[in-house]
């Protein structure tokens, strides 16, 4: 991508979708939070290269432009009582759906991605949009504590909203990682000022016009354009909290940030995911479950396995069930479901993936399927590739790819099997494969990521919006999904209202008596098994 003078507001190029038109672009682009005469940059199309629109760019004086809207907002969306935001998110749950080949059509375009993988987008966001619009309540309503005193202490938790959410969402799932934090942010009684990554801004756009479409208040929700080196520092020092999900360099960089600043800060970051497939998995499934788990979205996807570790009495069996469906994808360009495996959607990504893999083989990694770009089939395409024989020295043998490569490994015993795949610095997401249902779940329970999936690569934990998500070690801190995933866009307060008698000893007793009297209380609280 190019910084360019101001011109034209999109350029349109063959072999874009029909629904891609200038009009629809250009009505996204004026929703960016710049000024007129903004600098502008041009994205390009993953499955062909052509460009596909340009976007003015924010300056640090459109984002605390954006933020000062946002926080006058903010005020009265705060006071808009839970029941009315409900009606907009799920009015907006309904306009996802009702609209999604528009949703499709952009991510595809913009991302690279298979209409299949982009449709589960549509689906994860339908989901998080019913969760938390029917749920808020519960989570945000007033909640009555145990008091001091029993009886004489009325204590009660509210949630009160942070204020205004920092919301920088990747390129990689444009749709899910744009909309689904925001979703809980601004049911918590937030407004957001969200940077997506330029590449993929069309459909964080589009989300957000569809949102305001739903009802919400003009100007809870803003976007703004731009590199992180030029927009970060006043996206960070405007922000009550921060949502990320990105890169564990820069994960540490704004955990560094806002604990300078004392605010709260979720991230998502990288990952080095395994999968473990036990000596009793049924095979086939297993290696159906592999495909599933290496190759979505060509492998761009925080959650995608690129570890595969197999028992040996079982190896030689599996590997050639996962090599031949590997060799039997679709890997192509198409905006309909007849493709398995689409482009890679950066220059630098399919770089990444040639040098991981060219440096694998060049020291003694053995390719058992696939290794190699596929220019014709566009610039950014890269084949399904498996390896074996992969060591210590070879860059991604502990390096995150992201991309359509996973390396197998051997083991032994399932001892063995949990020391190899908790032999990283990341923690996000791991599959395990058994017959044994509770034999998985045991085992899983030993690994040390943040979700782990028996009998499915991610998408059952992923989508179990009720539970937790987010990962350990490197892979990030906060969570997002389930009570947490709306709470920590939330201040805690406590009230407690003291009635007829507190801690100090009343008039006409002595301070030595009325320990006692407390004393003896405090035991027979304990005897009567009151918590």
């Amino acid at each position: 991508m190019a910084t360019t003078p101001a011109g034209p507001t999109t350029v349109r190029g063959p072999g874009l979708p029909a629904s891609v038109t200038p009009s629809f672009l250009q009505r996204l682009t004026t929703r960016v939070s710049a000024a007129p005469d903004a600098a502008r940059v041009t994205t390009s199309a993953p499955y062909t290269g052509v460009p596909l629109a340009d976007f003015p760019v924010s300056t640090p004086d459109d984002v605390e432009a954006a933020f000062a809207r946002a926080r006058n907002a903010q005020k009265t969306w705060a006071a808009t009582p839970i029941a009315e935001r409900k009606k907009i998110l799920l009015r907006y749950h309904d306009l996802i759906l009702a609209r999604q080949d528009e949703a499709l059509d952009l991510m595809q375009a913009e991302n690279g991605k298979t209409r299949r993988d982009a449709f589960l987008e549509v689906v994860d966001i339908g989901i998080v949009s019913r969760y938390y619009a029917r749920n808020a309540a519960k989570y945000l309503g007033p909640k009555r504590r145990r008091g001091a005193i029993p009886l004489l202490t009325h204590t009660t938790e509210l949630r009160h909203p942070k204020g205004v959410v920092t919301v920088v969402s990747p390129w990689n799932y444009p749709l899910s990682m744009a909309a689904s934090d925001t979703i809980a942010a601004l049911m918590a009684g937030n407004a957001v000022v969200q940077k997506p990554d330029t590449q993929t801004a069309l459909t964080a756009l589009w989300s957000m016009d569809l949102m305001y479409e739903a009802g919400l208040p003009t100007d809870v929700w803003q976007m703004v354009i731009g590199r992180g080196s030029s927009i970060g520092d006043a996206l960070m020092n405007n922000a009550d909290y921060m949502m990320f999900t990105g890169s564990t360099a820069t994960g540490r960089q704004i955990a560094s940030d806002a604990g300078r600043r004392l605010i709260g800060a979720s991230l998502e970051l990288g990952g080095k995911n395994p999968m473990i497939v036990l000596d009793d998995a049924d095979i086939e499934k297993a290696a159906d479950g592999a495909v599933a788990a290496c190759f979505p979205s060509a492998g761009q996807l925080c959650v995608s396995v690129e570890r595969l570790y197999v028992a040996e009495s079982i190896r030689d069996e599996f590997v050639a069930a996962f090599t031949r469906r590997t060799k039997n994808l679709k890997i192509g360009a198409a905006y309909d479901y007849s493709m398995d495996v689409g482009s890679l959607t950066t220059p630098a990504q399919l770089k990444t993936v040639t040098e991981h893999v060219d440096d694998a083989v060049a020291k003694g990694a053995t390719v058992l399927a696939g290794g190699r770009a596929r220019p014709d089939l566009g610039p950014l395409f890269h084949e399904p590739t498996i390896l074996t024989d992969v060591t210590p020295e070879m860059t991604l043998y502990g390096h995150e790819t992201f991309g359509p490569v996973v390396s197998v490994y051997t083991y032994r015993d399932v001892d063995e099997a949990v020391s190899m795949a908790n032999a990283t610095a990341y923690g996000l997401n791991a599959s395990v494969w058994s017959r044994n249902g509770a034999r998985g779940r045991a085992l899983a329970a030993r690994v040390h990521a943040g979700t782990v999936n028996v009998n499915e690569a991610f998408a059952a934990a992923w989508g179990s919006i009720d539970a937790p998500m987010g990962g350990m070690g490197d892979s990030g801190l906060g969570r997002r999904h389930g009570a947490d995933g709306i709470l920590k866009y939330t201040e805690p307060q406590t009230i407690a209202h003291q009635r007829i008698q507190g801690f100090y000893p009343p008039s006409g007793i002595s301070p030595e008596s009325w320990a006692g009297l407390l004393t003896g209380a405090l035991k027979a609280l304990k005897a009567a098994g009151v918590r």
